[in-house]
């Protein structure tokens, strides 16, 4: 398990691969904005690729992206991202 550069938020847990492009790019774009999380290759643990495919029908699709309250995103916007941890940030207030 790594961490993206910075310092994680512990809020998201980003499930990758070490080749995929969807996963760099949506990583490069929350780091703009101060958003760091708790990578996990897929590749590298199969814990991991087993938690994925559960969430996707069956498919090691990634970027898949656990919260802290417990929802999945697979392939999501960083738009999408940044407002949801908007909305657990709310929520915890």
């Amino acid at each position: 398990m790594a961490t993206t550069e910075g310092t994680p938020t512990g809020k998201v847990t980003m499930y990758t691969t070490s080749w995929c492009g969807f996963c760099r790019r949506l990583k490069t774009q929350l780091a703009r904005d101060g958003i760091y999380m708790t990578e996990v290759d897929i590749e590298r643990d199969t814990a991991a690729a087993e938690y994925v495919m559960s969430v996707n029908g069956g498919n090691m699709t990634v970027p898949t992206l656990r919260f802290s309250d417990g929802t999945v995103m697979t392939n999501p916007s960083a738009k999408t991202v940044k407002k949801h941890l908007e909305s657990l940030e709310a929520a915890s207030e």
